[in-house]
């Protein structure tokens, strides 16, 4: 049966203290991009209503050369609390988009210092400032100085096996004045392949005094809760495993504070928000929400019979009525009676 050790339940039961902020939760959504819009943020929040959300990954250089803030910087005036994460490797225009944000209703400011992917990394962004510390330093101390809200970072523990920097990396990042940072497990070259290496989040909370958040790997509440007893680490924060699945900061949420498990929502409820998504997309974008949607729908569309027959239907829909007809009438199937789950899915995966 699992269970929370006293420890733990004791560290845990305090608001999270980013800087001069409080979070009444240790179950952080991360930001994702292409992701984390306002309309899934909406969606985990309905589970979560304590927890931190992310915004999708805002390019300060990009910002500063439009006239009218991004989509996805937009954040809706109750829905907090709310953090923006921004990417670039300039200090000032990243303070800029730092003073916009702000304005915009963050509560803090994250800086991704983790993303992996070749377009963001040759551009000096992203985890590529692993390796270039003195200026990932002086960019956190000038968006320090620019606005009156906690700056976090978001990072790895390396560039690859040959330069895991992550201990004098989060030191120097302490240093600079970041309130908080968020530790995924992996090197930049692992991408998201091999398992996150927890130990060296345990370490980096070993050596710092501001709040340290684990983050890869998490898919469950057992994983959740074996996180935190490993690491020492003052929070989770779930990434993929949202995926079709935006219940589970909820439920980790959940056990942290009751120790009570909640009960998996079934294929039709699963369905049931998938529609919800779906509709909600394509209010807010139109038919840019709808092929948005596409991803978020085949997500959701696992663990029961005609659920891969399914999915490929939805990965191909062009409008809004063609989705909800395919969801409908997979609900109205389910409804009729028990299907039993194809041979390979598993009933709750989400990646």
């Amino acid at each position: 049966m699992l269970s929370l050790s006293p420890a733990l339940q004791s560290r845990l039961s305090q608001p999270l203290k980013i800087g001069s902020f409080e979070v009444k939760s240790r179950v952080l959504q991360s930001p994702l991009s292409g992701v984390t819009d306002m309309v899934f943020r909406r969606l985990v929040r309905r589970y979560a209503p304590e927890s931190m959300m992310y915004t999708e990954m805002v390019n300060a250089t990009g910002l500063h050369y439009v006239k009218q803030l991004p989509i996805i910087m937009e954040v809706d005036p109750n829905e907090r609390p709310i953090s923006i994460q921004l990417f670039d490797c300039r200090p000032d225009f990243l303070a800029e988009a730092a003073i916009k944000a702000v304005a915009e209703g963050a509560d803090t400011v994250d800086i991704n210092m983790g993303c992996p992917v070749n377009k963001i990394t040759k551009n000096g962004g992203g985890s590529s400032l692993l390796r270039q510390p003195e200026l990932a330093e002086a960019i956190v101390r000038e968006v320090v100085k620019s606005v009156d809200v906690p700056v976090t970072v978001k990072t790895r523990i390396g560039w690859n096996d040959q330069e895991i920097t992550i201990l004098d990396f989060a030191k120097r990042m302490e240093d600079a004045g970041a309130k908080m940072i968020t530790v995924h497990g992996r090197t930049r070259s692992q991408g998201y392949n091999g398992n996150a290496r927890w130990e060296w989040i345990a370490k980096v909370k070993e050596i710092l005094s501001i709040p340290v958040i684990g983050n890869g790997d998490i898919f469950s509440v057992e994983a959740a809760v074996k996180c935190l007893e490993e690491t020492g680490a003052d929070g989770v924060m779930c990434s993929r495993g949202t995926l079709g699945y935006p219940f589970l900061v909820g439920e980790v949420d959940h056990f942290l504070k009751t120790g009570e498990l909640l009960p998996y929502p079934t294929p039709i409820q699963r369905l049931e928000c998938a529609r919800e998504h779906l509709y909600a997309l394509w209010e807010y974008k139109g038919d840019r929400g709808v092929r948005q949607a596409r991803k978020h729908m085949t997500w959701y569309a696992k663990g029961f019979m005609g659920a891969a027959e399914l999915r490929g239907q939805l990965s191909l829909v062009e409008t809004v009525q063609q989705g909800l007809d395919l969801i409908d009438r997979a609900i109205e199937k389910l409804s009729s009676g028990y299907e039993p789950e194809e041979e390979g899915e598993t009933q709750f995966a989400v990646v």
